[in-house]
């Protein structure tokens, strides 16, 4: 399947809910973004109502970042899914501004690091994401590998990478 940047405004964020205090979406107290939109459809996976493209409703990346700055606890931003990676243009955006404020950004994605470079290729928008992430969350949600004693992850195939 060919990869396209699906929405190409840096401003703008298609979102399907936001966690103000996360402690379970990466280190410390998170901000969780959960974009909309998911190509994946992965078999029992714990947000299936974020996988329709026109779901969701549009957030301005300044909108997001004024609450983060307004919660001096957060460690930083975490981006999950749906898939992150479908938005990257704004998502770019808001992770350098947040690690501008000296916070963390930490992005689940349903693609393997490995794909994520071969699809950076053709996207400078993957390809700066990917630099301004510090842990990626990587791989597909695997039913029969889910686990609930995991760090930050809900099945065993997936990695937890320190870019």
């Amino acid at each position: 399947m060919e990869h396209r940047d699906l929405y190409s405004s840096v401003c703008e964020l298609r979102v399907n809910g936001i966690v103000e205090e996360s402690i379970v979406d990466g280190p410390g107290f998170r901000y969780t973004v959960f974009t909309q939109g998911c190509l994946h459809h992965c078999t029992g996976c714990h947000n299936p109502d974020t996988h329709d493209m026109e779901g969701g409703y549009p957030l301005d990346v300044q909108d997001i970042l004024t609450q983060v700055m307004e919660n001096p606890l957060l460690s930083g931003v975490t981006f999950s899914g749906g898939e992150p990676f479908l938005q990257p243009a704004p998502l770019c955006t808001l992770a350098a501004q947040v690690r501008s404020l000296d916070k963390n950004v930490v992005v689940y994605t349903g693609y393997k690091y490995e794909q994520l470079l071969g699809l950076s290729l053709h996207s400078p928008y993957i390809a700066r994401l990917l630099d301004l992430t510090d842990i990626l969350i990587d791989g597909l949600f695997v039913e029969e590998l889910r686990s609930l004693e995991l760090l930050y992850r809900s099945s065993s195939n997936q990695r937890i990478l320190r870019l």
